[in-house]
Formats: C-alpha cells, structure tokens, sequence
C-alpha cells in the first residue's frame, strides 16, 4: 500500500501549477487583490517544504539540532503574527503567546513521556502547535486592535466612568478577540463529520490502525485548543497592557 495519498510524479506538479493558475485568477476576476500574493505564497510554500523535507531529514537524529529547528519555527511564527498585528518593533510582542502555549504544551508531553524524545515526534508536533499558537495569535491581536480603534470612543467613555485604562481596554476588545478560537472550535466539532484532518490522514497512511489514527487526531485537536486559549489570552493582555497597539494609536491611552 502506499504511503502518499497522491501519486507523484510530473503531472503532481502540473496540477499544482493549475490550481495556483486557477486560484490567481479567480481572485483577479473577483477583484480581491491578492492574485500576486496567491503565486508568491505557492511558490515559497513549495521551496520552503522541499528546504525543510532535507533539513528535517539531517536533523532528526539530533536533538539538540530539532530543539533548535523548533526555536527557528517559534522565531518564524512570532514574525509572521508580529507582522499580522501591528506594524514596527512592538509587533514582536506577539512571541510571547506564540511561544507561551505552544512551547509549553510541548515540554510538558516530553515530560509526560507521551511524545517521545525523538525529532521524528517531536518536530512534527510542536510544528503543529506553533502554527495553532500563530495563527490564534494573529487574528486575536488583528480582531482587538481593530475593535480599539473603531470603539476608541467607548474606550473614552469607560476611562471617563472611573475604570482604569487595562479594563476600559478589555471591555471593548475582549469578545472580539475571541473570536479567534472559533476556527479551532469548529475544527474539533466538526471532526469526522466534514474533514479527516492531516494528522488523522498521515497516521493512517503511516500504517497505523482507524482507532490509533483517531487518537492522535483527538490528541491534536484538544492539544491546539489549550494553545490556542493561552495564546488568546496573553494576546489581550498584551492589547490591554499597551505593549501591542493600533497603528493610530487610542489618544486616551498614549503613553
């Protein structure tokens, strides 16, 4: 049986080239201005995995290489979510819930014993929860801030009534940073149901029995949630703090 859930070969990569086609021109007729960044994104994703397939490859016999590949990732991941938020060097405020939960979850199943030592495990899983981490971290500082703005009135309104300006902060911006956990929310509702998703599918391709898969897909799936709730949390404490600010800043709280 094979071990891919594709054949490879030419017409692999003729048909990723369709569908990078087809998506570029999609977004062009529907006017969404992304076009150039769908191709971009496509072609970076395929340099990037062939980079990291023969990286991951030479290091997963080491684990002091893999700890330091995981700290690449976190560095990346920070970045990326630092960029997402708000523009200039407070923007990497945004590592400390990216590693916050991600990292964490990780040391604590190596402790338990429940992944093993081995950059093979170890590589894919905090890959796993540092994207969640990302990801959660990125829309909740994008969804908090944008609220601070367009309710900066409020903001003033609570200051005026007495409350000091972290909870005049999170009055506004916390149920809207919130939101940022529906996606994973829904993923786990859903699982099964509407998708089988990759960890399930890679451990089943792996050899591995429906029942081993499900485990380790419910394993991810709850592992993602609590990174992801630490991740949010952090972030609007952050957001309510000051250290991850709107690119027009909120007059009553400059300083």
């Amino acid at each position: 049986m094979s071990s891919t859930m594709l054949v490879l070969g030419p017409k692999l990569w003729v048909a990723l080239a369709a569908l990078t086609a087809v998506a570029a021109g999609v977004a062009v007729l529907g006017r969404l201005g992304h076009e150039r960044q769908i191709v971009v994104a496509a072609v970076r994703a395929a340099v990037q995995l062939t980079a990291v397939s023969l990286l991951i490859a030479a290091i997963v016999t080491s684990l002091r290489a893999t700890a330091g590949f995981v700290a690449l990732m976190c560095v990346v991941a920070s970045g990326t979510a630092a960029r997402r938020i708000t523009p200039g060097v407070r923007g990497w405020w945004a590592g400390l819930p990216v590693a916050a939960g991600s990292l964490a979850v990780v040391a604590s199943l190596l402790v338990a014993g429940l992944v093993p030592a081995r950059g093979i495990a170890v590589i894919p899983v905090a890959g796993i929860m540092i994207g969640g981490a990302m990801t959660a971290t990125s829309l909740a500082g994008r969804r908090a801030l944008d609220e601070l703005t367009g309710r900066r009135g409020e903001v003033e309104a609570a200051l005026a009534l007495g409350l000091v300006p972290r909870d005049a902060v999170l009055l506004v911006c916390r149920s809207a940073a919130a939101q940022a956990l529906i996606p994973a929310l829904d993923q786990t509702r859903t699982v099964g149901l509407v998708t089988l998703p990759g960890a399930f599918v890679g451990v089943l391709l792996g050899g591995a029995s429906p029942l081993e898969a499900g485990v380790t897909q419910l394993f991810v799936l709850v592992g993602l949630l609590a990174v992801e709730v630490v991740a949010i949390v952090i972030t609007v404490e952050l957001v309510a703090r000051g250290r991850l600010r709107p690119a027009e800043p909120v007059p009553a709280l400059a300083g």
